[in-house]
């Protein structure tokens, strides 16, 4: 049977990126759509949509109101499934010819965080992003009613698409490169190796996007909370202001800026724990450093509570007062990291593709 698989736009890193790369080895001769590829290579033969060839591209704010229609414009082809991989309106997707009358799956990372939940996601808090919001959500809602099955990426999105569609949705969590991080012996250049050798021995771990968001301010509070000295992977707009919070706080934070995937796992694997405070959908970070052998202290908020597993591979916080950061940083410190590796384990991609094939197979016959 001929598929089509659908994604939103293409970058060259990315969570959804990587599903999207999973779901193109597992269903090889799928015909494969995005609005853009921007991906530098990473992807090759994906089928841009109309949006591609406007002044819109890559502007996703700009965008963001196009979408809709370019997803519903899509050419005549032949397809007897479709499986749409959707973070904002890919699941909107309806391809003219046979295809259209396809049966259509969702894998869902979260329906469109800046129309349905604005308020975890900057991009949704402006006047005119509320509007828009407004607009979309019955028309986002109605065509959610459209596939035959949804799959979430974690509980915490399972629940967002209860609410927001009003959809019954299987978890299936995303592929993470645990292998990787489990036994890779990486390679560091003499500059990376210098870096590291001028590290802290001792330190906890924050690896983002300098963002306001992803709260890496309490990275710093829990190495003044414990006494550990801090070190900082990522690059962003937020770093002045973190750089002086550290600076207040008299704290010790080291800045390394944006890390290769050798360097990242030399970070994750020195660390004592790595620190995780944002409000994720499901949360890649979490996996890796477990997958490294480091515990995690975690938001009790999102789906990093799905994977570390409390006073086990790490700590839920409910609370982020010095005290009780200082205590989460006291009981990671005697977590067991054969513990974290076998727990992120249970996130490979080995285990996301057995769960893939099971689902697509249950609602559309379609053996991977």
């Amino acid at each position: 049977m001929a598929g089509v698989l659908v994604h939103e736009w293409l970058e060259r890193t990315g969570g959804s990126e990587n599903v999207f790369e999973t779901l193109s080895d597992l269903f090889p001769d799928a015909e494969r759509y995005c609005l853009w590829d921007d991906s530098d290579g990473r992807f090759t033969g994906v089928h841009e949509s109309s949006l591609a060839r406007t002044p819109a591209r890559g502007k996703k704010s700009v965008a963001l109101p196009l979408m809709p229609i370019a997803w519903r414009n899509l050419p005549a082809i032949e397809a007897d499934w479709v499986l749409c991989s959707s973070h904002a309106f890919a699941h909107h997707a309806r391809f003219r010819g046979p295809a259209r009358h396809a049966p259509k799956l969702v894998y869902a990372h979260t329906p469109a965080r800046y129309v349905w939940v604005p308020d975890l996601d900057g991009r949704g808090g402006g006047l005119a992003a509320r509007a828009v919001s407004g607009l979309l959500k019955p028309l986002d809602r109605r065509r959610a009613q459209e596939p035959v099955a949804i799959a979430a990426n974690s509980q915490f999105v399972a629940d967002r698409i209860a609410a927001s569609w009003g959809r019954d949705s299987t978890v299936i969590y995303p592929p993470v490169d645990v292998d990787f991080f489990a036994n890779a012996a990486p390679t560091l250049s003499d500059a990376e190796q210098a870096q590291i050798d001028a590290l802290p021995a001792d330190y906890l771990f924050g690896v983002s996007r300098l963002v306001p968001y992803k709260r890496l301010d309490l990275v710093i509070e829990a190495g003044v909370a414990s006494g550990v000295p801090v070190v900082i992977a990522g690059e962003g707009p937020d770093e002045a202001r973190l750089r002086s919070l550290a600076q207040s706080r008299n704290a010790r934070v080291e800045f390394v800026g944006r890390p290769s995937r050798a360097l990242l796992a030399e970070l994750y694997r020195r660390a004592r724990a790595v620190v995780f405070a944002p409000i994720e959908d499901f949360g890649i970070i979490p996996v890796e450093a477990m997958a490294s052998g480091t515990p995690v202290i975690a938001n009790a908020i999102g789906g990093a509570a799905e994977s570390v597993v409390d006073g086990r591979t790490g700590t839920i916080m409910h609370d982020w007062s010095l005290g009780a950061l200082r205590d989460a940083v006291e009981r990671a410190s005697a977590m067991d990291p054969a513990v974290c590796r076998a727990r992120a384990e249970e996130f490979s991609a080995s285990v996301f593709a057995d769960r893939i094939r099971s689902w697509t197979f249950a609602h559309t016959g379609v053996a991977a």
